[in-house]
């Protein structure tokens, strides 16, 4: 993925910049080094990691499978088989956990890849970039969640879209397994959705007896043209390279037979090549550029309507993409719980309340040897509320969610200085039956890349992830957890020169803090560094 920007044109090919790492856990846990960092970047660096916790794994008898085993060229899939384990019971797992090992040297773009089991998308991952002397690196993934899936032999297929040639040389070699961790008293399986529909097409007949619907979009702005880099278009007046007609609002929205059913804001994910320098990312990747995890929306008010065996259309689109433009992938899976005493579910949907949505830019013409400016704000909200005859009696769900995004953009003729600071918030809360959760998100964002005397060029960026959930019952907290995953680094080095004479230099850190259920044993604050590639900080506070 390529930025379509003046910065990046000047790089030509050496600005590797692209396209979409995912998966999740951490990819490495190594010590500060005992040598003192390099004056500049080598032709080696630390291996890639992240300060995020690893997937905890329950002390039961455990299986492993295979999943996909191969080395990725060019856009030639990896297709292969996927049995179940014997030796860890059947489909009642207490946890399945995907691991993704890979190893590239060389030189090579980030690449965007995903993985499916019968068509259901169970990663969505991309690549770092490699030194010369080549780099390992490892992601972890809870996938217990799709154990419909996993119960039964699947086709698979896996795809690193890659280009190998006289330059670009490195060639991604990837293993995939799932250990497989059995249930026993202590350890019992936990409650995972009954069927796991992927959404190949937007016609769908979902089972009658379905009580709880979930819709999770794995949602990126990737693929190499600007709306990789959705949040800095501009308007077409706007003399910016890159243009979207309504400027940089995005909203991921799904729709149930034409009707909207749920809004999200996107998560703004930097690859491992973004802002146009990949020295930012080697040691430490930004918040989710290892896991690009999926946009969920609580469709349960919707299952009424979908219970009545005929073929309905639920759709997933991007608001604010210009029309006939691409640039977005949004494969998704649908989620069901299903009434097992029940072979038909009845209900209603009985209020779907909309704000008007809005979304809004406001440029200002730079003034001689000033900067331009583009001031964008958007927002939307959405309530719906249905109810279900269910064999446990009458359950409404009523789901509310509001999202807005806040951002200025500054930039000079040429763009040779370009700058952002931005804010997304999506507030989410989901009443089913007497529990009530909450979930407050807030994305941010704020950098500047500069393009100097001698070709300096010099970014110095922030990235912010935020998420606090609470679940009330009766108006008490009855569980709550609390996330702030956060980015900073500067990274400089020389454009338009061989690689050995880049003289790169960068400093970056990363701190990930969880507090509450989702965290083991309740708190979780790792912190990790890099000077010039080399780690020098990694430190857990809990």
């Amino acid at each position: 993925m390529r930025r379509r920007h003046r910065i990046t044109g000047l790089l030509g090919a050496i600005a590797l910049t692209a396209a979409t790492l995912a998966a999740a856990g951490p990819a490495y846990a190594g010590t500060p080094a005992a040598d003192p960092p390099p004056a500049e970047f080598g032709t080696d660096w630390h291996d890639p990691l992240t300060a995020a916790p690893p997937v905890t794994r329950p002390a039961t008898r455990s299986c492993q499978v295979t999943l996909a085993e191969a080395q990725f060229r060019d856009f030639t899939p990896y297709r292969g088989g996927y049995t179940p384990p014997a030796g860890c019971g059947t489909a009642r797992w207490a946890k399945v956990v995907l691991r993704l090992d890979g190893k590239v040297k060389g030189r090579q773009y980030d690449r965007l890849g995903h993985l499916s089991l019968g068509g259901v998308e169970v990663l969505r991952t991309s690549t770092p970039q490699p030194s010369p002397d080549g780099i390992t690196w490892s992601v972890e993934k809870d996938v217990t969640r799709y154990r419909d899936t996993l119960a039964r032999p699947q086709p698979v297929e896996m795809l690193i879209g890659n280009v190998v040639d006289d330059t670009y040389t490195g060639v991604i070699d990837v293993k995939v397994t799932l250990t497989f961790y059995a249930a026993d008293a202590r350890t019992p399986a936990p409650d995972t959705p009954d069927r796991v529909l992927p959404l190949t097409s937007p016609t769908v007949t979902t089972p009658r007896n379905t009580e709880r619907l979930l819709a999770e979009v794995y949602a990126t702005g990737s693929g190499g043209g600007c709306e990789e880099y959705w949040y800095m278009t501009t308007p077409d007046a706007a003399p910016y390279s890159c243009k979207a007609a309504d400027g940089p609002h995005r909203e991921v929205r799904v729709l149930v037979d034409g009707q909207l059913a749920g809004i999200a804001a996107p998560f703004p994910t930097v690859w491992t090549g973004g802002w146009s320098n990949p020295f930012l990312w080697y040691v430490t990747p930004g918040p989710r550029a290892f896991d690009v995890q999926p946009v969920r929306y609580d469709l349960t008010p919707y299952a009424a309507l979908l219970n009545d065996g005929r073929p309905h259309r639920i759709e997933v689109s991007v608001a604010g993409v210009p029309a006939g433009q691409s640039g977005w992938s949004t494969p998704t899976n649908l989620l069901l719980w299903q009434d097992e005493t029940r072979k038909v579910v009845t209900g209603a949907l009985t209020r779907h309340e909309e704000s008007e949505p809005t979304g809004h830019s406001r440029w200002t013409p730079a003034a001689p040897g000033a900067r331009h400016r583009l001031d964008t704000e958007g927002g939307h909200g959405l309530t719906v509320t249905g109810y279900l005859n269910t064999s446990h009696g009458r359950v409404a769900t009523t789901v509310s969610r509001t999202v807005r995004g806040t951002s200025v953009h500054h930039w000079t003729d040429g763009e040779n200085q370009d700058a952002l600071t931005a804010t997304w918030t999506d507030e989410e809360s989901v009443t089913h039956g007497p529990a009530t959760t909450r979930t407050a998100r807030t994305y941010t964002m704020d950098g500047e890349t500069t393009l100097g005397a001698g070709d300096r060029l010099r970014t110095v960026l922030s990235l912010g992830d935020r998420a606090h959930t609470v679940t009330l019952r009766g108006g008490r907290a009855v569980d709550s957890s609390r996330l702030d995953d956060r980015y900073t680094g500067d990274a400089t080095y020389t454009a338009n020169v061989p690689r050995d004479q880049r003289h790169a230099v960068a400093t970056t850190s990363a701190r990930y803090r969880l507090y509450g259920s989702a965290a083991p044993g309740g708190c979780y604050d790792r912190t990790v560094a890099a000077v010039q590639g080399t780690l020098t900080v990694d430190r857990r506070h809990c």
